[in-house]
């Protein structure tokens, strides 16, 4: 998830309620179902209740392996510190070789975009490790395998040369080429050596980057669409590139899901400084005033539109229709075109969490990554076989549902299909033109009709591998209850709600459910908050700022965002927040890896990252033993000119004194006795 505006969150917000009557009321909202989840449910309130509280009915079975590390404590050094006991390597940074015949990375960034298109991408986001002999994505070799991995957008700072910079004076076609083909996914070649250390086999024909201008196939109800075709693609079913990808999923059938989340950013109008969104039509500015905002130009860190006509919405106004979806990649074939998925939704998709059913149908859950946006979920129409082909088409047909949380502690999702009414009893098959496909263009706007609840910026949602238990990190919503409207001429951000406790919320939450009778196709779930952060170092007992009971001095974070359980049922969790350490951020430091007992909610710090990044994308060998994070956009924080003068100014990482710039990388990290890492 790129951050770029979190030092404009304004400190000290006002809160209404102190901690003890925020938790009061939201217990007071609560009813819980009974039986069924073991211990998972002892602290569903995951640290607003004490740890022996439990759900009548509930039995005993352990659902999650112990902490056994000790936790590392807060840090602002610039490196990754891992706990004793531990050891980590880097790997896969930008600009290493993805092919044999890859050009050396120049130290000033001045390769062009002939060599970018054959080294690894930049800014590392979700990321899996498929075995080299799996054909279910987690099972197989732990010593080699395709490590396949996100490149969500290039921080201009260092990605390009002094004196570069977008829509400047010099900026021209090969640069704007040289960012987009760093960004998509790459896909690499690795394998464990005699010497423990995880090596590329540079001369692997699965190596390759898929980026901005990689032919992709649309797939689903929405492919052909006439929103969807261009001067280029007249038939709306071919297009080129994926960008903006953050999260990630995989299935079962052995292929990766990436996520294009902030799309918007990369188009805008060119040169004409005349244009408006008044020039469209009232649907299409309807469309993009919800999607885009008011803004009507690219991203100053992108500027695309300014020598690339299919990035200016004024020449080609649907190609920014073809943006905002999830992908289907197949690693292990490099001839086959990656998929567009148009079933599963058009929106700023952070990640996508897989699960299969008991009847064999595929559950997709997914968050859409913008304040007060919108949980969702898909539910295939055909149920997954293993080994058979058709799995290949299983997310191209279902029903897509938004999710509403009420404040009684349950939940239901809502189809988004054409006979459902929205909340003003109107069909949105007459608000779509009785047309699926532009429904799903337009998911953002179904949602809104059938009253689906705001969140504070869905992140990354997890499936406990064993109790389907679902979780979703809320990373932070400083707008909720501000009275600003969510878009141009749109609702405000509505106040605190029993899902959203917390008006202003500036350090995030983790909200989880279930699914009534553990059925992940039902309609109706289950509700609860598993933690609250805070920052108890900063606050005294009584403000909500503090966070839930399971957060203290030694663990205190911000801004959750990344999420992933292995196979024990721990909870790791990644963050992407302020990391000032100063004002409401005091005693956080960097960002960070932490890990909980679901079971208890106890969290510990696992891992730091260095000066200025993010921590994000997690994936695990089969055994267990090696665990891949990724490090994104060390030392953000000066401005262009400052950070392209002295681009050493705030981190070395990862090379160190020896390097001319940071760069994103991969941290492979293991355990020195070879045992199971976070035991």
């Amino acid at each position: 998830m790129k951050s770029l505006d979190l030092d404009d969150i304004p400190a000290n917000p006002a809160m209404a309620d102190s901690l003890d009557q925020l938790l009061a009321r939201l217990e007071s909202r609560r009813r819980f179902l009974k039986g069924g989840l073991g211990l998972s449910a002892v602290s569903f309130l995951g640290g607003l209740l004490p740890a022996s509280r439990t759900l009548a009915g509930e039995t005993s079975a352990p659902i999650a392996a112990p902490l056994g590390f000790k936790a590392v404590p807060m840090s602002t050094a610039d490196r990754v510190t891992v706990p004793e006991g531990y050891a980590h390597a880097v790997i896969n940074r930008w600009g290493d070789p993805l092919t044999a015949n890859a050009p050396a990375f120049k130290g000033d960034a001045s390769d062009d975009s002939a060599a970018q298109a054959t080294q690894t991408g930049y800014n590392h986001d979700g990321l899996h490790f498929f075995p080299i002999d799996g054909k279910d994505g987690v099972t197989g070799s732990s010593t080699e395998g395709l490590l396949v991995t996100n490149h969500e957008y290039v921080t201009p700072h260092y990605f390009f040369p002094k004196g570069v910079q977008p829509g400047a004076e010099g900026w021209g076609p090969d640069w704007i080429r040289k960012a987009q083909h760093a960004q998509g996914a790459s896909i690499v070649h690795i394998r464990l050596d005699a010497q423990g250390q995880w090596q590329r086999v540079t001369d692997s024909p699965y190596n390759r980057s898929i980026h901005a201008n990689t032919p992709i196939r649309m797939t689903g109800p929405a492919a052909g669409h006439p929103l969807l075709r261009t001067q280029a693609d007249p038939e709306g079913t071919r297009v080129l590139g994926t960008f903006g990808n953050c999260g990630n999923g995989w299935t079962p059938w052995n292929t990766y899901l990436t996520c294009e989340e902030n799309f918007t950013d990369y188009f805008g109008i060119g040169a004409r400084a005349e244009a408006s969104v008044d020039d469209l039509d009232e649907a299409a500015r309807q469309h993009r005033l919800r999607y885009k905002g008011g803004r009507k130009t690219s991203s100053p860190d992108y500027a695309w539109d300014t020598h690339d006509d299919r990035f200016d919405w004024t020449r080609e106004p649907h190609e920014y229709n073809r943006h905002g979806w999830i992908v289907e990649i197949d690693p292990f074939d490099p001839s086959a075109a990656p998929r567009k998925l148009t079933a599963l939704g058009r929106f700023k998709h952070e990640n996508a969490a897989l699960t299969v059913a008991a009847d064999g149908r595929v559950v997709v859950y997914m968050g859409d990554d913008q304040r007060s946006e919108y949980i969702y979920k898909f539910v295939s129409k055909n149920a997954y076989q293993p080994g058979a082909p058709g799995n290949r088409t299983l997310l191209e047909h279902g029903t897509l549902y938004a999710a509403r949380f009420e404040d009684d502690g349950k939940g239901a999702w809502i189809a988004l299909t054409l006979d459902t009414r929205g909340t003003d009893g109107r069909r949105l098959g007459d608000r779509f033109n009785e047309d699926l496909g532009e429904l799903l263009i337009r998911t953002r706007q179904a949602a809104d009709a059938v009253g689906a609840t705001p969140m504070d910026r869905p992140e990354w949602i997890a499936v406990h591998p064993r109790t389907g238990e679902a979780y979703a990190t809320l990373t932070n919503n400083k707008d909720r209850g501000s009275g600003k409207a969510r878009w141009p001429g749109g609702p405000d951000h509505p106040g605190a709600d029993a899902a959203n406790p917390r008006d202003k919320n500036i350090y995030g939450h983790i909200v989880r459910w279930r699914e009534a009778d553990r059925d992940p196709c039902g309609t109706t779930f289950q509700w609860d908050i598993f933690a609250l952060a805070g920052n108890p170092v900063q606050y005294p007992e009584g403000d909500p700022r503090r966070g839930s009971a399971s957060i203290s001095a030694a663990n205190t974070f911000n801004s959750p965002d990344g999420l992933g359980f292995d196979a024990q049922g721990r909870l790791w969790i990644l963050t992407d927040g302020n990391n000032g350490n100063r004002g409401d951020y005091a005693g956080q430091g960097n960002n960070q890896m932490l890990v909980a007992d679901p079971v208890t909610g106890e969290l510990r710090r696992f891992l730091t990252g260095p000066k200025g990044c993010e921590v994000t994308g997690i994936t695990w060998t089969p055994d267990q033993r090696f665990v891949f994070v990724n490090i994104q956009h060390p030392g953000e924080g000066p401005g262009l000119d400052d950070a392209q003068a002295a681009p050493l100014s705030v981190s070395t990482w990862p090379d160190g004194a020896a390097g001319t710039r940071p760069r994103p990388a991969t941290v492979v990290i293991w355990k020195k006795d070879g045992g199971t890492v976070g035991s």
